[in-house]
């Protein structure tokens, strides 16, 4: 008779725990740890903010108090519906290709990988290949 999988155990420090909520500072020194060229601080709208090659990259929303990532509205649209318990959108995001993340919810290697995709889209083609050869 094949033996079942081990269920992981949840105990009482377990049972319930939330993550540490992401704050801007936390993302801001997670875009900077990847040390990507192009990338430089800023203000948007009074609010600090990371920008990648002169375009807006990593921001928050002060109104929400969530930070903002952008995707394609068809990946918005799946991340609210599978995981509404992290992903959302407002009103004022509707016709943007932005998604908001709870802060008490967010993955970091989700963020690091859209972080990094993000910044992929928004290089110059010769930068990307710089980079991707190791030249910067």
């Amino acid at each position: 008779m094949a033996r079942k999988p081990a269920k992981k155990k949840t105990t009482k420090k377990t049972a319930g725990r939330k993550k540490t909520p992401v704050t801007y500072e936390l993302l801001k020194e997670l875009a900077l740890s990847l040390d990507l060229p192009g990338v430089t601080e800023a203000v948007s709208w009074g609010q600090p903010c990371l920008k990648a090659h002169g375009k807006l990259w990593v921001f928050w929303s002060p109104s929400e108090q969530a930070p903002v990532f952008k995707v394609p509205f068809e990946e918005r649209e799946m991340l609210v519906e599978t995981a509404p318990e992290t992903f959302f959108f407002t009103d004022h995001y509707k016709n943007h290709n932005l998604v908001l993340a709870r802060p008490d919810r967010l993955d970091l290697d989700w963020a690091k990988a859209n972080l990094l995709r993000v910044w992929r889209e928004m290089a110059p083609k010769r930068l990307l290949k710089a980079y991707d050869s190791g030249e910067v």
